[in-house]
């Protein structure tokens, strides 16, 4: 079975990376790029660039408020990463109140129209507070009302080999009148791995040539800053002269020029934020390159984002781990070709 996959909120293509590369070693089941879309013009244009540079014109940009489905063709499995601005821990979590909390419903209506053997609907950790919890819950309700038998799961993807603790509700769906059952994929097999975050940037080598890799230029105050901060500290942790401590009152987000530690895996590669989040380089006084930054979200060096440099680094931050998908999608065809493989239960607190 050739699952042909349509996408909402599609973003630069981790998705479908993870989705387009999914081999179970059994030729008979694979999935490919039917459709996708998204609002933001540089994020469409990478993806058509990566995914479906023979078929640019089925990625249509446009904003899903406004986007006629009926115009789609038919597809087999369904995959939305909702925007997660208001869930996520970073932002005001306003959930169902904010501008972006309600665009699921989009998902669940696409679900309803194309009655797809399946979908993958992901998210931040953050969904689960959001409204005092009763956002997941009705989320929850609506992708069951909708027919299907869900898998809600928090899986923190540096236990599965990636070099970034990042931590996603990932819900999957099987429609309820297919005798399938998903299981979520166990971390263990992965637990060999060397997921820190020097190996992800140093081996191998970023060829000269890579795309996306130019450095950002860093002013002199925020070079010596940086120089009295210590792999894993941060601009609060560090013990900074007067002059480079930062006068931030409130917030204080413990991501602000901080500092890899080369021995573990990053921290999580973000999208928004201006100066101080751009995640910093545990030797070099400098922030990471955008290549940098997709390495650590493991895509792939030929892998060539479309737009100005802070458009990449949004559009890098905004991404599912490529192979952290390609585990997930792999779970998923050998749940639909009746191969077994390690499982946990789902779960979907801390």
């Amino acid at each position: 079975m050739q699952y042909r996959l349509g996408e909402l909120f599609c973003g630069p293509g981790g998705i479908a990376w993870g989705a387009t590369h999914a081999d179970i070693g059994n030729s008979d089941y694979s999935i490919v790029h039917q459709w996708a879309n998204d609002y933001d013009a540089n994020t469409c244009e990478t993806y058509r660039h990566n995914i479906c540079p023979d078929a640019p014109q089925t990625v249509y940009h446009e904003d899903i408020r406004k986007f006629d489905m009926s115009k789609l063709a038919p597809i087999d499995a369904l995959a939305f990463g909702f925007p997660c601005n208001d869930y996520s821990v970073v932002g005001e979590q306003k959930g169902m109140d904010g501008v972006y909390g309600p665009l699921y419903s989009y998902g669940v209506k696409a679900l309803k129209r194309f009655k797809p053997q399946w979908f993958l609907a992901e998210n931040v950790g953050g969904l689960r507070n959001a409204n005092d919890g009763t956002a997941f819950t009705k989320i929850l309700t609506e992708l069951r009302d909708a027919g299907y038998i869900i898998t809600p799961h928090l899986y923190k993807f540096e236990e599965y080999g990636i070099p970034q603790a990042r931590h996603r509700i990932i819900i999957v769906g099987i429609r309820n009148d297919i005798n399938v059952t998903y299981h979520v994929p166990s971390p263990e097999p992965y637990s060999e791995i060397d997921n820190t975050c020097r190996n992800a940037i140093e081996n191998p080598p970023i060829p000269a040539d890579a795309p996306n890799n130019e450095a950002t230029r860093q002013s002199a105050t925020v070079v010596e800053r940086l120089r009295h901060i210590r792999p894993g500290e941060n601009a609060f942790t560090a013990d900074l002269p007067p002059e480079l401590q930062l006068n931030i009152k409130g917030a204080r987000i413990s991501q602000i020029y901080k500092r890899l530690d080369p021995e573990k895996p990053s921290y999580t590669v973000t999208g928004s934020g201006g100066g101080g989040t751009h995640i910093y380089h545990w030797e070099e006084p400098r922030a990471l390159t955008n290549r940098e930054r997709a390495r650590l979200q493991t895509f792939p060096d030929t892998y060539e984002f479309q737009g100005t440099k802070e458009s990449v680094r949004k559009q890098i931050g905004m991404a599912v781990p490529c192979r952290g998908a390609q585990i997930i999608f792999e779970a998923i065809l050998k749940s639909f070709a009746g191969i077994e493989y390690p499982s946990v239960e789902a779960n979907i607190n801390e």
